[in-house]
């Protein structure tokens, strides 16, 4: 567990474990899907209904080998999350969250940083992967200022399999963005 100081209060980086699975579904579904959703800018309630994920999907990522789910408190109360895969010489970021009523204010920046100096630390990666959906310009946007480049590869949504989702547009697909996180 490390408590890293910031402008935005101290934060505690710890990994998930089981017992915490319902409430980083809450966290997730609260920052993507439905009502919620919208009082942040992460929403993808324009793009797809349903769940973004489950119990089975959260507990997944956190017993894999070579995976960790950061759980991220502040002041006891978790306010976000993010997945990390290692993959040879790249680590997979995924299922990033920020509970909505904490967005905007430079939490989300501080969280991938210290993502991406775990991930470097612990397996020695020298590149972050993550996927978007394409449709989400401004989320890309955001990725972008924070060093990520969009490859142009693009791989499809996973249609049929409510499990991430139910799409309410026909073209939807994701983008593979890549960023070196080589250096101190």
């Amino acid at each position: 567990m490390d408590t890293v100081p910031g402008p935005v209060g101290a934060l505690t980086y710890r990994d998930a474990t089981a017992a915490d699975a319902e409430a980083l579904v809450a966290l997730i579904e609260s920052a993507y899907r439905g009502d919620s959703s919208r009082t942040g800018w992460t929403t993808e309630a324009e793009l797809l209904e349903g769940q973004r994920t489950d119990r089975e999907g959260v507990l997944a990522v956190i017993e894999a080998p070579g995976s960790r789910l950061l759980a991220v408190e502040r002041d006891g109360a978790l306010i976000a999350c993010c997945q990390l895969e290692h993959r040879g010489d790249a680590a997979y970021f995924g299922m990033f969250a920020v509970a909505p009523g904490a967005q905007g204010g430079g939490l989300g920046r501080l969280i991938i940083a210290q993502a991406e100096r775990t991930a470097r630390e612990s397996w020695g990666v020298q590149e972050m992967h993550m996927t978007v959906i394409r449709q989400r310009e401004d989320l890309i946007a955001w990725y972008e200022r924070r060093g990520y480049r969009r490859t142009g590869k693009l791989f499809p949504f996973p249609y049929g399999d409510e499990r991430f989702g139910i799409p309410l547009r026909a073209d939807l697909e994701f983008e593979l963005l890549v960023k070196p996180v080589t250096g101190p």
